[in-house]
C-alpha cells in the first residue's frame, strides 16, 4: 500500500492560519496571472495515480474510508469526483455508504431535492447517490442491498464511494469497489492505529489502493509568509 498524496489544508484567507502555507500561491501565466491552488494540483495527481495507472486500465470503482471518524473525507470525494469530472466526458457518481448518518449532501452543504432516494445531478455529469437509493431499510448488510449498491455503481463511468470508518460496513462495500483508499488525517492518526486497519481489510480481502494524508500543514518563516 502506497501514499497517494499529501492533501493541504486550505485556509479561507492568507490571515486565517499565520505560520502555514496559505491556500494560494501566485505564479505568472504568459497571457495572464492566475491563483494555482495546491490542493486542486495535488487532486489532479491524486486522479492520475489512482484512476488512471499507466500500468493497467482505468480503474473504475473507488471507496474512500477514513481510519477514524474525519471530518476532510467528504470534501475529499467531492473534489475526486469533480476532478474527473473536468478531466474527461464520463458520467461520475459519488455515492454515500454511510448508512444512517448525517446525509453526504448535508456534510458537503450541497441542497438536496425534497425527499428524492435516487441519484440525482449535482452538476452537468455529476451524480450524488444518497444512502436511501440503495439502502432504504437501513439494513445496509443484505445481499439484495448490496447488489442495489453494486448497480448504481455500475450504471456510472466512474463511482466514488464514500465509506464510514473502517467497519463491517466498510468490508462489504469495498467488495463492490476496485479498492479502497485509507485516509488519515495528519496529527491525529496514528501509525499504529492506521496499520491495525490496513490489516483489518486485508483479513476481509479487501485490496486497498492506497492511502491519504489529509489536512497536513507546512510552518515556513514569518517573513516569507507575509512575501508570499
Amino acid at each position: 500500500m502506497t501514499l497517494l498524496g499529501e492533501l493541504l489544508r486550505e485556509p479561507s484567507t492568507v490571515e486565517a492560519e499565520k505560520g502555514n502555507v496559505p491556500a494560494r500561491i501566485e505564479r505568472v501565466d504568459p497571457t495572464q496571472s492566475r491563483a494555482i491552488s495546491v490542493r486542486e494540483e495535488q487532486i489532479h495527481s491524486l486522479v492520475q495515480q489512482l484512476f488512471f495507472p499507466r500500468e493497467s486500465a482505468p480503474v473504475r470503482r473507488v471507496g474512500f474510508t477514513p481510519v477514524e471518524a474525519s471530518p476532510p473525507t467528504a470534501s475529499l470525494c467531492l473534489d475526486v469526483a469533480k476532478a474527473l469530472v473536468d478531466e474527461s466526458n464520463h458520467e461520475v457518481v459519488l455515492i454515500d455508504a454511510c448508512v444512517g448518518e448525517v446525509p453526504l449532501s448535508s456534510r458537503l452543504q450541497i441542497p438536496a431535492p425534497t425527499g428524492v432516494q435516487v441519484p440525482w445531478t449535482i452538476t452537468p455529469r455529476l451524480w450524488l447517490a444518497p444512502w436511501e437509493s440503495w439502502c432504504p431499510e437501513h439494513k445496509p448488510a443484505t445481499d439484495q442491498n448490496i447488489e442495489r449498491l453494486r448497480e448504481i455503481a455500475a450504471e456510472f463511468d466512474f463511482s466514488i464511494v464514500h465509506c464510514p470508518p473502517v467497519c463491517w460496513l466498510t468490508a462489504r462495500v469495498g467488495h463492490v469497489c476496485d479498492g479502497l483508499v485509507l485516509v488519515l488525517t495528519a496529527n491525529r492518526t496514528r501509525r499504529l492505529a492506521a496499520a491495525q486497519v490496513k490489516q483489518q481489510l486485508i483479513q476481509t480481502g479487501v485490496p486497498l489502493l492506497g492511502t491519504v494524508l489529509a489536512e497536513r500543514r507546512f510552518p515556513v518563516p514569518d517573513g516569507l509568509y507575509r512575501s508570499l
